[in-house]
């Protein structure tokens, strides 16, 4: 095909984990090949081990060459196990709550869909992260974590913003308040256990006119406490690339070349009832055919 390109070799495998039974090496992927677009890897497991549970914000496909795996699952606060032998594909959906345990030694290949990357993958270790985690956090510092920047260095670069922004529904945000619970958006286990929100306001209108424009109802924008939420209730906020919202996509996928495209994810809902937390609530104003027009006192259009 005329100016497809010359074949070429873009990497080789680099085995980025080797701990107490765990060997992973990469084939395809942010630090094989420089590759956030999707991941490969094969997965051998030397005696019985397993994983902690596992929040993941892509796509997995785990095929199974030797042995069998026990994925643990968690749905609507019930748990199930799913076994996958030899030979067989298992497809772990972006935003599953997992926990891959292994009674035998095994061999697998997990393709990735984008690429993994620890950001995307959410380790309930506690407080001290493990070897595994170290190791590869220290490997795709800086690959595929946006515009040639690493995570921490992202993040140093919005220390200083004090305020993010969430909008929702009006109804929603009532019922948590009356009821003095957390509130949650409708997609938060779907989109990795995270809420959504935005550093400058006058990004939510046209992000709600590319997502819910199709939503009947009154909307508003709460405006919340980032040092509140980490300092008194433990809640983290991280800086990231935009992501999806439920099963609607992105208008332009992929990183842009600065640090224009990153956007704060509150990894926890929302305790509005805790002094704080939510400083203000805007009024979000709609035409009659459901486009968001302005938020009151914040934004004007």
């Amino acid at each position: 095909m005329p100016g497809a390109g010359p074949i070429k070799v873009i990497g080789r495998s680099v085995k980025v984990v080797d701990h107490d039974g765990l060997i992973i090496e990469e084939t395809i992927g942010n630090v094989a090949t420089k590759n956030d677009e999707l991941s490969l890897a094969t997965v051998t497991i030397t005696k019985p081990t397993s994983e902690p549970w596992l929040t993941l914000r892509y796509d997995e496909w785990m095929h199974v060459l030797e042995g069998y795996i026990e994925i643990h699952q968690e749905d609507d606060g019930s748990e199930s196990v799913v076994r996958v032998d030899a030979g067989e594909t298992a497809f772990i959906p972006e935003g599953s709550r997992m926990r891959p345990v292994f009674p035998v030694p095994s061999r697998y290949m997990p393709v990735c869909l984008p690429a993994f990357s620890p950001e995307r993958c959410t380790r309930e270790e506690g407080a001290e992260p493990s070897s595994v985690s170290a190791r590869l956090g220290e490997l795709h510092a800086g690959a595929g974590a946006g515009p040639g920047l690493s995570a921490g260095e992202i993040n140093a670069a919005f220390d200083d913003v004090a305020r993010v922004y969430h909008m929702c529904q009006t109804s929603a945000y009532e019922r948590a308040v009356a009821s003095e619970a957390a509130y949650f958006p409708p997609t938060f286990v779907r989109d990795g256990r995270f809420t959504h929100a935005t550093a400058v306001p006058a990004d939510l209108i046209t992000t709600a006119n590319h997502f819910y424009t199709g939503t009947v109802g009154e909307w508003i924008c709460i405006e919340l406490d980032r040092q509140v939420l980490e300092k008194k209730l433990g809640i983290v906020t991280l800086f990231e690339s935009a992501k999806p919202v439920g099963d609607i996509g992105l208008e332009n996928d992929g990183w842009k070349n600065d640090l224009n495209d990153v956007y704060p994810h509150i990894f926890g809902g929302i305790p509005v009832c805790v002094d704080g937390v939510v400083t203000n609530v805007y009024k979000m104003k709609r035409s009659g055919d459901g486009m968001f027009l302005s938020i009151d006192g914040l934004v004007d259009r």
